[in-house]
C-alpha cells in the first residue's frame, strides 16, 4: 500500500479528514489537481462565517437560541420530502450538524485556535414564516482570518505531518478512476499534470505528463462541487426554479468542476438530490478577477431597494438577505423578466456605507489580517464606505451613482443592452416606501424588517442604516447596482451514512470508499435539503471532514 488512505481533494474538508487521520497515527497521500499554492481550496476564499447555536457571542448580545429553534429553522429551510430515499440520510446528518453546532463545534474549533468577531451576523432572514426558511436569530459567527483563517490551522497541521513522513502531497494529480476491487476501494488511478506555478486560484494547465495509481486500505474523496462548470449547473438547473440564466459570474475557481461527482457514481456510489443547488443573486463582476468570470456577492443589509430587470421592486420575501432562494425562484420564474439575466440595487451613500459588505476572504483585508484596531477604525468609527466596497463603488463595471434619480436611472440603462427602466415609473415606487418612514408604523414589509433589525445591538452598530427616504438629498449620492447570478454551491451529491461512508444504490456501504464536504452534499447527500442557513457550508466540511477522518481510521486501525 502507499497510504493507510488516500485523500481526494486538498480543500477544508480533505484537510480536516487528513488531520483526523493523521493525528491517529495513520499515513495520508492528499491527492489534487492543482498546485501548492491552493491548499484550502475554495475555503480559503470565504468570508469564514460560520453557523453557532446559542453561543457566548450571541448571549452577550442579547440573542436568546437553542437548539430546538435551530433545528425548527433548519427542517423549516430543508423542507426534506424524500424522507424514505434521496433525504434518509440527509436528515440525519441535519439534527446531528445542529446538534454539533449547539455543543461541541465551538470548543472544538477555537481548540484549533479560531476565535470569531464580536459582532454575530444575521444572515438569511428568511421567508417571513415563522415555520417557513430562515434563522429566527442571529447566527452567522465571522472568524477572525475570515476563511483563510479556518483553514490555516488544517494547512499548518498538514504540513508537520508531511515533515513527520505520515502525509505526502500529490500535488498536479488529477484522479480520473477510483479502483474498486471485490467491491472494495483499494486507490486511484490518474494523470499527472504539467507543472504550472500559477498562483492560488488562477486556471492551470491540464497538460498531462504521465500516469499514476495510488493504493490504500481506504479512499475519501472531498474534490468540491460544480460551481465553476455553468453548462453542468444548467444541465441539472431545477425546473422549480425556472430557466437557468444564460449569463451568471462565477463564485469560485475553474478547479471546481465537478468531475469527481461522475467518478464516483462510476465506481458504485450513488449520487442524489442532484437538482439542489445554491446560487445568489447580489453578484457583481470583480473589477480585479483573479479567475474567469470571477464574482463577488453583496452581503446586504436590509435597506436597499430591489428592482427586477424592468423596474418593478421585488415583493416580499425577496429582501435583501432575506431568501435566497426564494429570490431567484422569483427572478427566473416570473414570464416578463425570466428572459433577463439581471436586477437591481438601489440604495444611497449612507446605506452603502453602513450595510455593504463584499464576500470573500480578499475583500475583508482587515478581518483576513485580524486586524483588530483596523476592524474598528474601518467599519465602526471610521466614516465612508469600507475600502474594498469603495473600489467597486469608484471601480466596478456594475456600480452607478448620480445626485438625482433620473440622472441614476439613465446611467442604469446605460448598463444594458437596451433601456428598460422608466424613471418616473422607479420614482413613484422609491416615493410610496419613503412615505412610510414619516411615522412610526409602517404596512411596508421592507421598512418593517429594517426597524426589527435595528433593534438588535449589533445590526444596528455596525450593519443597518438609520432609516431614511432613499430620496432625500443629504443621503446621497444615489447608487445603482446591476446584479448578476453568482454560481457557487452543490447541494445533493454522494450519498453517505453517518460515518460519511459513500453507499451504492442499494443503500449498503461501498466498502472502503468515503465522501465528505460539498461533493457529499456536505453530508449525507444533502444536508441543506433545498435551502440553506447560512454559514452552514464551512461548518459541513468541517464536520463530515472530521467524521470521514475518524471513521477511515477506524477501518485502517
Amino acid at each position: 500500500m502507499d497510504a493507510d488512505v488516500i485523500v481526494v481533494g486538498a480543500g477544508l474538508a480533505g484537510l480536516v479528514a487528513a488531520h483526523e487521520l493523521t493525528s491517529r497515527g495513520r499515513r495520508v497521500a492528499l491527492v489534487d489537481q492543482e498546485n501548492a499554492a491552493n491548499l484550502g481550496g475554495q475555503a480559503f476564499w470565504s468570508f469564514g462565517g460560520l453557523f453557532l447555536v446559542g453561543s457566548p457571542e450571541q448571549r452577550r448580545l442579547g440573542v436568546k437560541d437553542s437548539f430546538d429553534l435551530a433545528w425548527s429553522d433548519w427542517r423549516g429551510s430543508a423542507g426534506f420530502d424524500r424522507l424514505e430515499d434521496e433525504d434518509a440520510w440527509a436528515v440525519r446528518w441535519a439534527r446531528a450538524y445542529v446538534e454539533w453546532a449547539a455543543g461541541e463545534k465551538r470548543s472544538w474549533l477555537t481548540g484549533h485556535g479560531i476565535s470569531f468577531l464580536p459582532t454575530v451576523g444575521w444572515a438569511e432572514r428568511g421567508d417571513l414564516r415563522a415555520d417557513g426558511h430562515g434563522n429566527s436569530v442571529p447566527r452567522f459567527h465571522i472568524a477572525w482570518g475570515t476563511g483563510t483563517g479556518v483553514v490555516e490551522p488544517f494547512v499548518r497541521h498538514a504540513r508537520q505531518a508531511s515533515r513527520d513522513g505520515l502525509l505526502t502531497f500529490h500535488h498536479r494529480h488529477r484522479v480520473d478512476e477510483l479502483v474498486v476491487q471485490d467491491g472494495t476501494a483499494s486507490g486511484v488511478r490518474g494523470v499527472v499534470l504539467a507543472p504550472d506555478g500559477a498562483p492560488r486560484g488562477v486556471a492551470s494547465n491540464r497538460e498531462a505528463v504521465g500516469d499514476f495509481e495510488l493504493t490504500a486500505q481506504a479512499v475519501i474523496v472531498t474534490s468540491g462541487g460544480m460551481g465553476a462548470d455553468h453548462d453542468i449547473v444548467r444541465r441539472h438547473w431545477p425546473e422549480r426554479l425556472g430557466t437557468p440564466p444564460r449569463e451568471m459570474v462565477t463564485g469560485v475557481p475553474a478547479h471546481v468542476d465537478g468531475r469527481m461527482l461522475g467518478i464516483s457514481e462510476r465506481a458504485g456510489a450513488r449520487l442524489v438530490n442532484r437538482d439542489r443547488m445554491w446560487h445568489y443573486t447580489e453578484g457583481v463582476r470583480n473589477w480585479d478577477p483573479v479567475w474567469q468570470g470571477h464574482g463577488i456577492r453583496i452581503l446586504p443589509g436590509p435597506s436597499s431597494m430591489w428592482f427586477d430587470a424592468l423596474g418593478r421592486r421585488l415583493p416580499e420575501p425577496c429582501l435583501p438577505g432575506y431568501d435566497t432562494l426564494g429570490t431567484l425562484k422569483h427572478l427566473r420564474t416570473t414570464d416578463d423578466i425570466a428572459g433577463y439575466d439581471h436586477s437591481w440595487f438601489i440604495l444611497t451613500q449612507k446605506i452603502i456605507e453602513k450595510e455593504f459588505a463584499l464576500s470573500g476572504s480578499e475583500q475583508n483585508p482587515d478581518i483576513t489580517a485580524k486586524d483588530r484596531a483596523g476592524f474598528l477604525r474601518e467599519r465602526v468609527l471610521g466614516r465612508g464606505a469600507p475600502g474594498p466596497v469603495d473600489a467597486f463603488l469608484r471601480e466596478g463595471a456594475d456600480f452607478v451613482s448620480a445626485p438625482t434619480l433620473e440622472q441614476l436611472v439613465d446611467r442604469m440603462n446605460a448598463l444594458t443592452d437596451k433601456p428598460l427602466l422608466d424613471a418616473a415609473a422607479v420614482r413613484r415606487q422609491i416615493e410610496a416606501r419613503d412615505r412610510q418612514l414619516g411615522h412610526t408604523f409602517s404596512k411596508d414589509a421592507q421598512v418593517q424588517g429594517i426597524r426589527n433589525a435595528r433593534r438588535y445591538i449589533g445590526d444596528r452598530l455596525g450593519r443597518v442604516a438609520a432609516p431614511h427616504r432613499i430620496l432625500d438629498p443629504a443621503a446621497g449620492p444615489l447608487i445603482g447596482v446591476k446584479l448578476h447570478i453568482l454560481t457557487r454551491k452543490t447541494l445533493g451529491g454522494i450519498q453517505t451514512d453517518l460515518e460519511s461512508r459513500a453507499l451504492d444504490g442499494e443503500g449498503r456501504p461501498v466498502e472502503g470508499l468515503y465522501a465528505a464536504g460539498e461533493v457529499a452534499g456536505f453530508g449525507g447527500g444533502g444536508v441543506h435539503g433545498y435551502n440553506a442557513l447560512e454559514g452552514t457550508f464551512l461548518g459541513g466540511c468541517l464536520f463530515s471532514g472530521r467524521a470521514a477522518g475518524r471513521a477511515a481510521a477506524r477501518q485502517t486501525a
